[in-house]
């Protein structure tokens, strides 16, 4: 029986539920990521019991299921998009944006579909939207590409912020002090490609390259989807 079929106990002694258990545990998460959530730890945040908790889990695993559920709620769009384009372009800006609040959402995305409640409404309202624009395998394989795409794209953004905290040094700071070694080496004539993508090209911030590169994506995309033949 999954965590999502299982009835959860009486809550007395001390009032408890799943709800206030995922809550504690996301707000641990967001204060010190994924390895600051521990069952013994949201007992703690509860001011209950570490044995309590597993009346309500079997596992981790299970705990970081209903987590990223949550989420899932926050990714839904409040309105079914118009068509299949919009769908996947809401649905990948808003679990970038779901990202950035949660960041170590980044480490949990992708892999094995979300089976929660809120995770099957998120793919319900994305397959609505692409019904009838192409076979389904066509369908189901625009979406794999398109969430490629953007769960590449949140845990590069993701590690840059990570990297920007761990160092103390921002974007900026790390080109300045990394800027005379890439000059030395491009001097050498060695990396002219590299060289030319350095002088040469447009350095756009994270949210306009996550949006050029979706519309690149989505236009790709766009060109597969035929409706099935009547």
């Amino acid at each position: 029986m999954t965590v999502w079929d299982r009835p959860e106990p009486p809550t007395r002694p001390v009032p408890l539920d799943r709800e206030r258990i995922v809550a504690a545990a996301i707000a641990l998460a967001d204060e010190g990521g994924l390895e600051a959530v521990s069952v013994r730890k949201v007992a703690a945040r509860l001011d209950a019991g570490p044995m309590r908790l597993y009346r309500y889990i079997s596992t981790k695993e299970e705990l970081f299921d209903l987590m990223v559920d949550e989420v899932h709620a926050e990714i839904r769009p409040e309105e079914q998009p118009g068509d299949g384009r919009e769908a996947l372009r809401v649905l990948a800006h808003r679990t970038r944006q779901a990202a950035l609040r949660h960041e170590w959402l980044a480490d949990l995305l992708g892999g094995r579909p979300a089976l929660g409640p809120n995770g099957l409404a998120v793919a319900e309202s994305t397959l609505a939207a692409l019904d009838g624009l192409a076979d389904v395998d066509t369908v189901m394989r625009a979406v794999e590409t398109v969430s490629s795409y953007f769960i590449g794209a949140i845990r590069r953004e993701i590690a840059n912020l990570r990297a920007e905290r761990a160092t103390g040094l921002s974007k900026l700071d790390w080109q300045r002090a990394s800027g005379p070694r890439l000059t030395r080496m491009l001097a050498t004539g060695r990396f002219p490609a590299l060289a030319r993508a350095v002088h040469d090209g447009t350095h756009l911030d994270a949210e306009e390259s996550f949006a050029t590169g979706l519309d690149w994506v989505l236009d790709a995309v766009a060109a597969k989807l035929t409706p099935p033949p009547t």
